[in-house]
């Protein structure tokens, strides 16, 4: 099998084999020098034992899906990343899938609506999944490479992807973590598990901005330090979010698990025209598009998905793109119940763009100076014909809600904001969808995360109340479903808040040095 190597998505012409760079070398560097994102050279295509209805645990799953990507290291050192990885779950099969029974679409087409349950981690999101590896092949990627110098892995994120990274990393040799957030964009669940991290090698600040504020700065300090520049020129930066390629192959994994587990069930459907494996569908509540575009990459791979449907809340940049293939970033961010979709620019779209352009680096850089200076760009018409896989929709909270309220009261089965979204957004597409096939909704996060959100919907009263917090809104939820609070976010009750400090953005690179000076290397 020809060996995968990785290239920046705004390669431009005639820079061909000599551009490309290991995977250890991607995971490490985080993105290119370029300002781009790392793509493989070519998809693998999936194993064909992930199509025998023999089981697999998770890890196994795993392993045969992500080997070919790092076909260099040899079988011992992967399988003991992923295996030490998932060990941490506390769920037996780590990404279980749900039927929503009684679900019913507005077409009655007898579509069947799955719940592939991706908050089982340590952080309780979907993040997790990812992340929970992310710091193994990072301290493997280091010792690959002969690198001793300490890491810091600079991260912005609207809510789980801080969490994830402070977890998934924590103890991992010579790795430092810095994580900055939306003051007041993420829920209270999201803020403690962020805040209350301790440790030396954590460090942890809101900005008084947006996500796409944060991510914004995140990119620019990585660019600065790639030319010499800036207070964190001499600190070798990595990175935890999806933007890092190592961040999202393991997600290809948890939708090849949700087709087998499909199939095990007898659920898929083989319909004229549709794969001999029968097909399925995904909705994805996306912002930053690394979600859905792990769905993309595992169709590329052979994965039988039909229809990708992109799910967004108000800020409905994405769903507008599919509908019109213009990118306008130019409006008013909109706080909403999901604030982990509270996005206008999703990095990840990048790769996308890159895949519907051939592969053509210039055209992708263009684009992307574009969406820089002016706000906005569009795609042409062979680019769009390229995305007719995918469709968007968006809904409000209040639709939202209503189908946080439908699916309890249908299937027992109690989603976040997010998720519901994606139901909602599944709910209005069936009409699109062809051929009849399940319908995965993507289960980003536990609803304990968001438990307001929700008992907004169980017990408007209580919710109203003023003056109580969200831990023990979620005690008031598990009493309504008779759940039990996750143990990650119920220990949260008796954390002590170790980070307090709000930065503006242009004191965001100072602060973050600061803590590399004292803390990288630091006993």
């Amino acid at each position: 099998m020809r060996a995968i190597r990785f290239s920046s998505t705004r390669a431009l012409p005639g820079s061909g084999d000599s551009s490309a760079v290991t995977i250890e070398k991607a995971i490490v560097q985080g993105m290119p020098r370029d300002g781009g994102l790392f793509v493989p050279n070519h998809l693998p295509p999936l194993p064909p034992r992930i199509f025998d209805p023999e089981p697999l645990r998770y890890a196994d799953l795993a392993y045969l899906v992500m080997a070919p990507f790092f076909q260099d290291w040899g079988e011992e050192s992967l399988r003991r990343i992923i295996e030490s990885a998932y060990s941490t779950f506390f769920h037996p099969e780590v990404a279980p899938l749900e039927h929503l029974a009684d679900l019913s679409d507005p077409m009655d087409t007898g579509m069947e609506f799955h719940l592939l349950e991706l908050f089982h981690g340590q952080t309780c999101a979907f993040k997790d999944l990812a992340l929970s590896v992310l710091g193994g092949l990072l301290r493997e990627s280091l010792d690959r490479l002969g690198m001793k110098e300490p890491v810091l892995v600079l991260t912005a994120t609207s809510g789980d992807t801080g969490s994830a990274a402070l977890e998934g990393l924590s103890g991992i040799p010579g790795v430092k973590v810095a994580v900055i957030y939306p003051h007041g964009g993420t829920s209270d669940i999201q803020r403690l598990q962020m805040t209350t991290a301790a440790g030396k090698d954590r460090f942890v600040a809101a900005i008084k901005g947006n996500f796409d504020d944060a991510q914004g700065c995140v990119k620019s300090i990585f660019q600065r330090a790639s030319k010499g520049e800036g207070a964190l020129a001499s600190v070798f930066l990595s990175s935890a979010n999806s933007i890092n390629i190592g961040r999202l192959l393991p997600q290809i994994v948890y939708y090849v698990a949700a087709y087998r587990s499909l199939k095990a069930r007898n659920a898929l459907n083989r319909e004229a025209g549709a794969s001999p494996e029968g097909l399925m569908h995904v909705a994805v509540p996306t912002g930053n598009f690394g979600d859905i575009l792990a769905a993309k990459y595992a169709k590329e791979m052979g994965l039988p998905i039909g229809t990708l449907i992109c799910a967004s809340n108000a800020n409905k940049v994405l769903a507008d793109f599919f509908a019109t293939g213009v990118y306008d970033r130019r409006r008013k961010l909109v706080k909403t119940d999901s604030p982990s979709m509270d996005i206008l620019v999703s990095s990840n779209l990048e790769r996308l763009l890159h895949m519907a352009a051939g592969e053509d680096g210039a055209r992708v850089r263009s684009l992307m100076e574009d969406l820089s200076v002016q706000g906005w760009f569009e795609i042409n018409g062979k680019e769009q014909h390229y995305l007719s896989d995918f469709t968007g929709g968006w809904c409000s909270d209040f639709a939202a809600g209503s189908t946080t309220s439908t699916v309890w009261e249908t299937s027992g089965v109690l989603v976040d904001p997010h998720t519901a979204t994606a139901v909602e957004v599944a709910l209005r597409a069936v009409d699109r969808l062809s051929p009849k096939a399940p319908i995965v909704v993507v289960g980003t996060a536990s609803p304990y995360k968001f438990p307001k959100a929700c008992l907004e919907e169980l017990d408007p009263e209580a919710a109203a109340r003023p003056g109580v917090s969200d831990l023990d809104h979620a005690l008031r939820v598990a009493k309504l479903v008779h759940g039990k609070i996750p143990e990650p976010i119920a220990r949260l009750a008796g954390a002590k808040v170790v980070h307090e400090t709000v930065l503006e953005l242009g004191e965001v690179e100072a602060a973050i040095a600061c803590f590399a000076a004292g803390g990288l290397g630091a006993e």
